[in-house]
């Protein structure tokens, strides 16, 4: 019996595992530190900062990716700057849909940790320093710990969202075969060949694999609220 998952397919799945892996690994590490300033800072650009992590969510896919492709393009800065380093280009790329992936994503990874910082509040840090806790110490052992529900939900949140990109990843990568080509644009292809039985079985894991991390992520938050007082 022949499997209705082509070949092409499993490679379209790696790939997504993949770049939603890279791209949840990254976000935590960048997020942290951004989501930590934003819950802590009375800074006079927390406003606009703020609205720039946040931006994501309102703006189309496709203008975000727009952007990002002329940005990674030969006329863009970092196209420029690439080419000159001899890495060549970014753009129709793997490397360029992970980038794409970071940006789009930022909101999604940011602001479960902001969120989850905030309402720590300030009572631990102040008791941690006067324990002489620096305030480097004060962050990894007290303001993290306390935050874990918190960076738990960035993390399903932006491995889901990552996995379920498409006008971003589309309009950066294309739909280059075992180099960009994800599940969503796997979908997209087998959609335009009429090829509607395969698409309907990728498309039947997307909605179960949201279904999962909504599920996931109701049991964090009723793991969370039992945790606190």
């Amino acid at each position: 019996m022949t499997s209705p998952i082509t070949p092409d397919a499993w490679q379209a799945i790696g790939l997504t595992l993949k770049l939603a892996a890279l791209t949840t690994i990254i976000l935590l590490l960048v997020a942290t530190p951004i989501a930590w300033w934003l819950s802590q800072t009375r800074s006079k650009w927390r406003a606009s900062i703020s609205a720039m992590v946040t931006l994501p969510l309102v703006l189309p896919p496709t203008v975000l990716g727009f952007y990002l492709l002329v940005l990674l393009g030969p006329q863009g800065w970092v196209g420029m700057l690439t080419q000159g380093l001899g890495l060549g280009l970014m753009s129709f790329s793997f490397s360029g849909i992970l980038i794409g992936s970071i940006v789009f994503s930022l909101p999604f990874a940011v602001q479960p940790i902001q969120y989850a910082f905030e309402a720590i509040g300030r009572r631990p840090l102040e008791v941690a320093a006067t324990l002489r806790a620096t305030p480097l110490d004060a962050f990894f052992t007290v303001a993290l710990p306390l935050a874990k529900p918190g960076l738990l939900t960035a993390t399903v949140l932006t491995f889901a969202h990552t996995v379920g990109e498409f006008g971003v990843v589309l309009m950066i990568g294309g739909n280059i075969p075992g180099q960009t080509r994800v599940v969503s644009t796997q979908i997209f292809g087998h959609v335009e060949a009429m090829e509607y039985t395969q698409a309907h079985w990728l498309a039947a894991g997307m909605v179960i694999f949201s279904f999962a991390v909504l599920l996931c992520l109701s049991l964090l938050k009723r793991r969370s609220d039992r945790v606190l007082p």
